[in-house]
């Protein structure tokens, strides 16, 4: 399945700050309808991802009935990408 989506990225402080990019619901909604076939355990669901010119992996997280796109520094950093900035994503989930 892929997706093309943009939006913000948000720090969420714990024991360490993590950064994600929200998934819309429309496209939290189409990647639900694939979430038991695609998931390992705990809800994530394991995807490719590409902001700008860097390609990653990780996997979602499932947060209040959508998902989050976690950012590692191995991301943000090459992009440049910091604390509200909109980001244009290409996400595949992978089955």
């Amino acid at each position: 399945m892929d997706l093309v989506f943009s939006g913000c990225v948000i720090e969420w402080r714990g024991p360490a700050p993590y950064y994600y990019v929200p998934v819309p619901q429309e496209q939290a909604a189409d990647i639900h309808e694939v979430a038991a076939r695609a998931s390992y355990g705990w809800g994530v669901i394991p995807v490719s991802a590409r902001i700008g010119d860097t390609a990653f992996t990780t996997s979602l997280f499932p947060k209040d009935g959508g998902y989050l796109l976690p950012l590692k520094a191995a991301v943000r950093r090459p992009e440049g990408l910091a604390t509200g900035d909109v980001v244009a994503v290409e996400m595949t989930v992978r089955l």
